[in-house]
């Protein structure tokens, strides 16, 4: 199946969703999330991050992307009906959104399927209203 992961960006790859993980080959896991599983542990660029367990992000010949959001401190929700997994940032940009007070940049359809930017009302008051069934 088509899984949908949402980190810095939105990427679609080939997945499995068991249990509520989102499973991808070891092969698009750098296209999915920008990181990739190193003998030294997960690196992006040149930034590595040990992996204490590299079994625990494995399920046989796959990549369990929420095992790996945990590595990276990052928060992650699955939506396992979707198949879509959404990271959030990691804890100090989380902490510097707060102290700043700034959303990070997004890009949303509005009711009419127009893309909408959260820049295009930058220093104009406006009420983002988010709503989910589940």
């Amino acid at each position: 199946m088509t899984v949908a992961v949402i980190t810095d960006g939105v990427e679609t790859v080939e997945g499995t969703v068991i249990d509520g993980r989102v499973l991808v080959a070891a092969g698009e896991l750098e296209t999915a999330t920008g990181w990739r599983l190193e003998p030294e542990g997960l690196c992006r660029g040149d930034v590595c991050v040990l992996v204490p367990d590299g079994a625990a992000v494995r399920v046989d010949d796959r990549v369990d992307l929420g095992a790996l959001a945990e590595v990276l401190g990052r928060r992650h929700v699955v939506d396992a009906e979707a198949g879509v997994i959404a990271w959030s940032l990691d804890g100090e940009a989380r902490r510097q959104a707060l102290d700043d007070l700034t959303a990070p940049s997004f890009t949303l359809p509005d009711l009419d399927g127009r893309l909408r930017s959260l820049e295009e009302w930058r220093g104009r008051r406006r009420m983002l209203f988010a709503f989910s069934s589940w």
